[in-house]
């Protein structure tokens, strides 16, 4: 099953989406902070993550420098779903490395769309490597 990470400060933000995201048939958990999501993500090696920029501890921004910079997470699609909504801050969370950038408030499909496109993408980056397929969702 195609696992992935919601990386969100606010319980019911986190909740919601990884509610979402288990409805569309993905594996799903949860991190509180950055530095907690940092250490699921090389624990449990997700296939996306979903992550919010301002967050206490250690902020998206931070957990994405440190997610790109060990080799065993550097190649996780990341998206960020955030309300830092201006240029710069999305100009910024692109030079880092981030896949995608989403803004608050979303819809639902706006996400999903999101989701299924870094998925994509990374299987298809795995098919050019030889690697393994991506285990598909079940369809609803």
């Amino acid at each position: 099953m195609t696992k992935i990470l919601v990386v969100e400060d606010e319980a019911a933000i986190r909740e919601k989406l990884m509610t979402v995201l288990g409805f569309e048939g993905f594996e799903t958990f949860g991190a509180g902070d950055g530095r907690t999501g940092v250490e699921l993500a090389r624990r449990e090696h997700p296939d996306l993550i979903v992550c919010d920029i301002m967050m206490p501890d250690l902020n998206g921004y931070g957990a994405l420098r440190e997610l790109r910079a060990h080799p065993d997470t550097a190649a996780i699609p990341i998206i960020f779903l955030t309300a830092a909504a201006s240029r710069a801050d999305m100009r910024k969370g692109m030079e880092l490395g981030a896949d995608d950038y989403i803004t608050k408030p979303y819809t639902v499909e706006e996400l999903l769309a999101a989701v299924r496109t870094r998925l994509a993408r990374q299987q298809s980056i795995k098919d050019t490597a030889g690697e393994p397929a991506l285990e598909k969702p079940v369809e609803a």
